[in-house]
């Protein structure tokens, strides 16, 4: 499949009226926990659109392109609506949360497998522990607080225990800042899983930080705030890995070449025949949206598309969620690694005198008094053990005592 070669359809047809925009919410109850995925990635890749659409206006001096761009931006706030009115009302924000963290794993998970440049693989690979240990928390309060299911959230798709600890997560700002990857020295599988994880964990972290503030219990709201700042960590890394030499031309081109490449995953992936048909709709709401970024690098950078693309714009393998738990469960034995300048190293390599540990120490204060272990701690109180959904037992021996939560692993050294 390639976009580029495809007719677009009329720019003004994706213009409708609400009932058309506003469409029935899936049932939670037996909605497939990847269709809630799809739904939860399309709505964060729609949001960067919109945020992209907005830095450029904002950076353009030129009314005659800010009018084009309003068009099409437009076209995507509408295409973001459809997407979130799938979600129903009855979700908590706590189911919602579960969501977004199953799917930072799983998606993760499936674009380090499909990854070919071996330092974005590092990257993708190093969050992904931090996210699946935020599943862990999350669940765990849902628990607690008799909030849901998290088994039924998940299906039996993903696993549910400790990964690096969340306090261990907390590192100097320097050390969350990667090497930028040159657009022209990688293949569009590259780019194109750089653009979509930016985009989700730019999603999660504004949730959080919009929704870390409302949550009901005390406990609640320390686990949303603290696991929002390893979020902003998470998009500084994966937002660093974004080429800053490409033009504001070039960065809309490949976004909307991202939504076509999505839409058509998303399309070819989905089980529910009604959901299937608002992906193809998008689908062909993007082409449209392509075609005109292409017209505009034309216009205004004198640049055809092909140079952006230069092995063709067909689209490399499709994103198709699948369950990923060995792979994640061998990527677990990397646990004890931090952060350091754009690399990563074990913990226990580390120099005494690194930033990290003083930066660590005043960002937790005392470890076990804050939310993210509490959680854990209360859990344990309450119901003799933590929560957790594992297959057989933890491959990570420091992590397998379900009565003691561990704050030490890729903490403390010799841990």
């Amino acid at each position: 499949m390639n976009p580029f070669e495809l007719k677009p359809q009329k720019a003004d047809k994706i213009f409708t009226s609400w009932n058309k925009v506003l469409v029935k919410p899936y049932d939670k109850h037996t909605v497939d926990p990847y269709t809630r995925l799809r739904v939860i990635l399309m709505s964060g890749t729609e949001f960067e659109s919109v945020r992209y659409s907005h830095a450029f206006n904002r950076h353009c001096p030129n009314n005659d392109v800010r009018r084009r761009l309003a068009f099409m931006r437009r076209g995507e706030q509408i295409q973001q609506k459809r997407v979130a009115s799938l979600k129903p009302a009855n979700e908590t924000i706590l189911e919602h949360t579960i969501g977004y963290e199953q799917l930072a794993v799983d998606l993760t998970a499936n674009l380090a497998l499909s990854e070919k440049n071996s330092y974005v693989k590092k990257q993708l690979d190093f969050a992904l522990l931090e996210d699946f240990d935020h599943l862990y928390r999350y669940s765990d309060l849902m628990e607690l607080e008799k909030g849901g299911d998290p088994k039924k959230l998940v299906g039996d798709y993903t696993e549910i225990m400790p990964g690096r600890p969340t306090v261990s997560e907390y590192r100097h700002p320097y050390d969350d800042v990667d090497f930028y990857i040159n657009n022209y020295l990688n293949d569009v599988k590259t780019k194109l899983n750089i653009n979509i994880i930016t985009a989700a964990e730019q999603q999660t972290m504004n949730f959080y930080m919009n929704v870390g503030n409302l949550y009901a219990s005390p406990l609640g709201r320390k686990l949303y705030n603290e696991i929002a700042m390893i979020e902003e960590q998470h998009v500084t890394g994966y937002g660093s890995l974004k080429d800053p030499t490409a033009t504001f031309w070039e960065g809309l081109l490949m976004n909307e070449y991202t939504e076509c490449y999505l839409y058509y995953s998303c399309y070819m992936d989905e089980k529910d025949e009604r959901i299937k048909k608002i992906w193809e709709q998008h689908f062909e709401e993007e082409v449209a949206h392509l075609h005109e970024a292409a017209e505009l690098l034309r216009t205004y950078e004198g640049k055809v598309w092909q140079q952006c693309f230069p092995a063709g714009g067909e689209f490399p393998e499709l994103l198709k969620f699948k369950s990923q738990k060995s792979y994640i469960r061998e990527v677990l034995k990397s646990v004890r690694l931090t952060g350091v300048e754009e690399g990563w190293e074990e913990l226990d390599k580390v120099p005494d005198g690194f930033r990290y540990f003083g930066y660590n120490a005043k960002t937790n204060g005392k470890p076990t008094s804050v939310g993210t272990h509490l959680v854990i701690d209360k859990a344990i109180a309450s119901f003799g053990n933590d929560w957790r959904l594992q297959d057989k037992d933890h491959p990570i021996r420091a992590l397998s005592d379900r009565k003691k939560d561990n704050t030490e692993v890729a903490r403390v050294k010799g841990k």
